[in-house]
């Protein structure tokens, strides 16, 4: 129980930071994330899940088939990423919430 109201203070304090700000950097990679569609990263996921399996049964080295199929979490954290930042806003979100 005393780590559930921990959790909750520490969420309660993070959204009372209004003067959080994001970096210049993590602006450029929201705006570039935000012109994919989430479609795209799934196709990705699936497109790596089934060329690993395309390796598993034709190539010689079966390293390359686990390779390849690690992309699949990658891409879909990807995809949920770009549609958090959708969802939120981006970075400008906590700048206009405070400017109204």
């Amino acid at each position: 129980m005393t780590n559930t109201s921990a959790l909750k203070n520490v969420v309660k304090d993070v959204s009372e930071n209004k003067e959080h700000k994001e970096g210049a950097f993590t602006k450029r990679v929201e705006s570039q994330t935000a012109k994919v569609p989430s479609i795209g990263y799934l196709g990705l996921a699936v497109g790596s899940m089934v060329l690993s399996a395309g390796l598993v049964i034709f190539a010689e080295r079966k390293e390359y088939a686990n390779f390849v199929g690690l992309w699949a979490p990658a891409f879909m954290l990807l995809g949920i990423y770009n549609k958090l930042v959708k969802l939120e806003g981006g970075s400008d979100s906590t700048d206009k919430k405070s400017a109204a």
